[in-house]
């Protein structure tokens, strides 16, 4: 199971998660990992696109804990009727859905953590983040660290 943060204006238009630029950058990353994403479920921890207008553009906002918390007994009814091996969140809000507390991605990143039902718990990036480094070789160190953060989850069920 992926869970990522929130839908974006692409998601929310198309009713799906990750089909926008960042769904691509996913996309991709999972076949490096050699993930099946057709074999995953795809989910965000906040269901609905909170945005603000900039004139006829709908850009997005990013969930509060209380939004995030609102929205948490849809994601573990979706955990239970899904009952995925491991879960892998993209990014904070993600993490904090799942996790119930505010965490620093970096100090977890690549460590399995276990949830109170057993299920192995991944933390990750979201593939936005790597849409908004500027520097291409910062991008690229970037993209391989979330390619072998998503080959640890993945290795963990095999």
């Amino acid at each position: 199971m992926l869970v990522g943060e929130q839908p974006g204006d692409k998601e929310d238009l198309a009713g799906k998660p990750f089909v926008g630029p960042a769904g691509r950058v996913l996309d991709q990353a999972l076949a490096d990992a050699g993930i099946d994403r057709k074999a995953t479920f795809v989910t965000g921890a906040v269901k609905h696109f909170k945005h603000e207008m900039r004139g006829k553009r709908r850009l997005h906002k990013r969930p509060n804990n209380y939004e995030i918390e609102r929205c948490k007994i849809w994601l573990d009814e979706e955990r239970r009727l899904v009952k995925p091996e491991a879960i892998i969140a993209l990014g904070v809000s993600a993490a904090r859905s799942l996790t119930g507390k505010t965490v620093t991605i970096s100090k977890l990143r690549g460590k399995p953590l276990d949830l109170a039902d057993g299920t192995k718990l991944f933390i990750t990036l979201h593939p936005a983040a790597l849409l908004r480094m500027k520097d291409d070789d910062d991008k690229r160190a970037a993209y391989r660290q979330f390619v072998a953060d998503l080959k640890v989850a993945a290795k963990s069920i095999r």
